[in-house]
């Protein structure tokens, strides 16, 4: 099985006939896609679930690409589960093969294209040498000014709160917090993405119903789109329906 490659596509993804279907005013700042469905997909085409994987992989370079076009500035993509460790070893072993790959292969086309990479998650846990080829591509791309991408790996949102509850403990002892004094936006402060807005957009491929476990704080208020469509099947027009569908809804926030 071949890595990801480094190839990129120079032409604009969209045309003007596509833009002219949106409101550039109103694209959602912070769009987060579940990746699901590689294995189905791999069984659908008679191919290792590996394939699967891979094409997964591949897909998010083009995504990536159209999201920054259409005008979002954040990216966040759920890769890899806390609960995704009680998959088979070999399967496991696998997806981190190729992560590390995709991050090598990846880093000069995502410096180019001006995607700043960045993680949640529980990262310390991941094999040393993913751990590096992240470290070095988040580096390289920390100048990026286009668009954020945001990998989930090793991510819970159930863990996410826990850990935040430690820090925040941590933080009631250092004299720095005070308990009852916890507000909304206290929590938010501690959670692994402070630094971004909370998400407007939650895209479902594979037709599931469900959050899984996936920024269980943070899309309180966020509009969902649930397409049948398996992740290595996801395609910009998917991306292009999504958005559209976004803008045709009135956001209420609860009220």
């Amino acid at each position: 099985m071949n890595s990801p490659s480094t190839e990129t596509l120079e032409k604009p993804i969209y045309t003007e006939e596509e833009f002219a279907l949106i409101d550039p005013k109103h694209v959602p700042g912070h769009v987060v896609i579940i990746m699901d469905g590689n294995r189905r997909w791999a069984k659908a085409q008679g191919l290792p679930a590996e394939m699967g994987h891979w094409q997964g992989a591949e897909q998010l370079d083009i995504i990536v690409r159209a999201a920054a076009e259409l005008g979002i500035k954040t990216l966040t993509v759920y890769s890899f589960s806390t609960e995704n460790w009680n998959r088979p070893r070999h399967e496991v072993d696998m997806i981190m093969q190729l992560l590390e790959a995709y991050l090598k292969n990846k880093k000069e086309v995502l410096v180019k294209e001006g995607v700043r990479l960045n993680t949640i998650g529980d990262t310390e846990r991941l094999p040393d040498p993913v751990k590096k080829a992240l470290s070095e591509t988040i580096q390289a791309t920390k100048n990026g000014d286009q668009i954020d991408l945001i990998l989930a790996l090793n991510y819970g949102g159930r863990d996410e709160i826990r850990r935040a509850f430690l820090k925040m403990s941590q933080a009631e002892k250092e004299g720095k917090l005070v308990w009852d004094k916890i507000t909304e936006e206290t929590i938010s402060l501690y959670l692994d993405t402070a630094r971004w807005k909370d998400p407007d957009l939650f895209i479902r491929p594979s037709g599931e119903h469900r959050v899984s476990n996936f920024l269980i704080w943070q899309i309180s208020y966020s509009e969902m789109y649930v397409t049948d469509v398996l992740w290595p099947d996801f395609s910009p027009k998917n991306l292009l329906e999504a958005v559209i569908d976004y803008q045709k809804r009135h956001r209420r926030y609860g009220g």
